[in-house]
């Protein structure tokens, strides 16, 4: 992703088309992402696996993000770039975590089980493209729309990732590629964190 994806002129959100129609989607997008959050916890500590953990607690970050999205929705600019902002902080802390914890395994070993990762992963990826196919449409908007459809963005490209983790794991027997995988994912979720971040604090600025 370039570094000036989030410079560009926004319209509120107020001004957007049909506002109805987007807070359903971002109903929708809750639900998923709470019922993913607790299908992964669970797949992570059976298999073993820190990049299904790291998925986990993304889909947890993103149902908190939707829900602070829904209750700021109609709030004034202002308000939505705060946000925005503390979402961009979570981000920042999501990735700080997984890259901790990748660091720390990298010392443990253990070899996680790749039929989960797969299978879990592919569900992971399937709920997170129909989400991002949902928010294309609203990914220009101020920071805080944006916010959201770049962690849904992200959560896809995290999913393929953990889906390649799994048959890396499977092909060679080793748990080094699960590790691989919570790295990108942690360099992800810094970027996205770091971009919503700069384009909330223009927004306040103005």
């Amino acid at each position: 992703m370039s570094a000036h994806c989030c410079e560009h002129d926004t319209p509120p959100v107020e001004k957007i088309d049909n506002l109805p129609r987007y807070r359903r989607i971002l109903w929708t997008a809750l639900v998923l992402n709470v019922a993913m959050f607790l299908v992964e916890i669970g797949a992570g500590y059976t298999s073993g696996s820190l990049s299904l953990l790291a998925d986990a607690i993304d889909f947890g970050g993103d149902a908190l993000n939707y829900g602070v999205s829904l209750a700021v929705l109609s709030a004034a600019l202002a308000w939505r770039a705060r946000a925005a902002l503390l979402k961009g902080v979570s981000m920042l802390g999501f990735g700080l975590w997984v890259m901790g914890n990748a660091v720390w395994n990298v010392f443990l070993g253990g070899v996680p089980d790749a039929p989960v990762m797969g299978v879990v992963g592919t569900l992971a990826l399937v709920v997170n493209v129909a989400v991002a196919w949902m928010l294309y449409a609203y990914r220009e908007g101020d920071a805080n729309m944006r916010s959201v459809w770049l962690c849904s963005r992200n959560d896809a490209i995290g999913n393929l990732a953990v889906m390649g983790a799994a048959m890396g794991v499977w092909s060679t027997g080793r748990g080094w590629p699960d590790l691989a995988v919570a790295a990108v994912m942690s360099a992800l979720a810094l970027q996205g964190g770091w971009q919503v971040m700069r384009q909330a604090r223009e927004e306040l600025a103005h």
